[in-house]
């Protein structure tokens, strides 16, 4: 949890004023600017409302609960990071996607291929990335995490140099101001297999090397007789409800060249090596 200081009511007052930072200040973005505002002004009301509007645990007998407003307390953090690409041709391809209420989606961050990082909701505030996924007892991402799109149409393996820059400056940032865990930087297939491919041929090496995931040692330790790898993808987060998608989710973050839903010897030693520092 934050800290708890004084200031801490001061903070989430600014969620009524929260802007997009860099371009989206510009008269382009003032409809969709116009909403941002309004939106987390009504959640600023929420939030400082006293004693708080529609949490009496029993209606019936509303007498029964009294308000007295503690001083210590704090904004709810994210704890995970979830990588996505956009399946997309372009950055203002998806800028205007997460403008569309009938698509319903968004993310914290967008991050183009030439670098450029835009953010289009709060970090406090919960973007709808994630849809339905678990992660370990986790069903609702969208609370637990900042989701981060990266402009990508899906159908490539090519990453620019840029691009990756920008990515580990952003994860660097938040991961110090979150204290988010290093397991807990993950793609948006290791939470939702059944559904999502995403990022596809990622450089997920790259980022663990920087402390973003774990990867595995060049030298592979052989699994005990009795490894059991179902459990082994359970304990490490993955929902095994559907294990040949389980297996595929697995493979696409840390196999790449197979990706097909059953373990040969090579991906079970894969597995134990990772499982172990999960």
């Amino acid at each position: 949890m934050f800290s708890v200081k004084t200031t801490s009511l001061k903070a989430i007052l600014l969620l009524g004023s929260a802007i997009v930072i860099s371009s989206c200040g510009s008269s382009k973005y003032a409809a969709t600017e116009k909403i941002y505002k309004e939106k987390t002004k009504e959640f600023a009301k929420i939030i400082t409302s006293t004693p708080p509007v529609g949490q009496l645990y029993d209606t019936l007998n509303p007498t029964n609960q009294q308000w007295i407003g503690s001083v210590n307390f704090g904004v709810r953090k994210p704890n995970f990071v979830i990588l996505h690409h956009t399946a997309q041709d372009s950055l203002a391809q998806t800028v205007k996607t997460f403008h569309s209420t009938r698509a319903g989606t968004s993310a914290h961050y967008v991050v183009s291929r030439d670098g450029k990082v835009v953010q289009m909701v709060n970090d406090y505030l919960r973007s709808n990335h994630a849809g339905v996924s678990k992660w370990g007892k986790d069903t609702d991402l969208n609370s637990s995490s900042i989701g981060i799109e990266l402009d990508n149409n899906g159908t490539t393996d090519i990453w620019t140099d840029a691009q990756i820059n920008s990515l580990i400056k952003l994860l660097t940032t938040l991961k110090k101001k979150y204290n988010i865990p290093t397991a807990n930087f993950i793609g948006h297939s290791d939470i939702a297999p059944k559904r999502k491919p995403d990022p596809n041929k990622f450089p997920w090496k790259k980022l663990a090397l920087k402390g973003f995931g774990f990867w595995y040692n060049d030298i592979l330790k052989n699994p005990p007789a009795n490894f059991d790898t179902t459990n082994a993808l359970k304990l490490m987060g993955y929902d095994t409800s559907d294990i040949g998608a389980t297996i595929t989710a697995f493979k696409r973050h840390f196999i790449q060249t197979d990706i097909t839903p059953k373990l040969t010897p090579v991906d079970i030693l894969v597995l134990y090596n990772v499982y172990t520092k999960y």
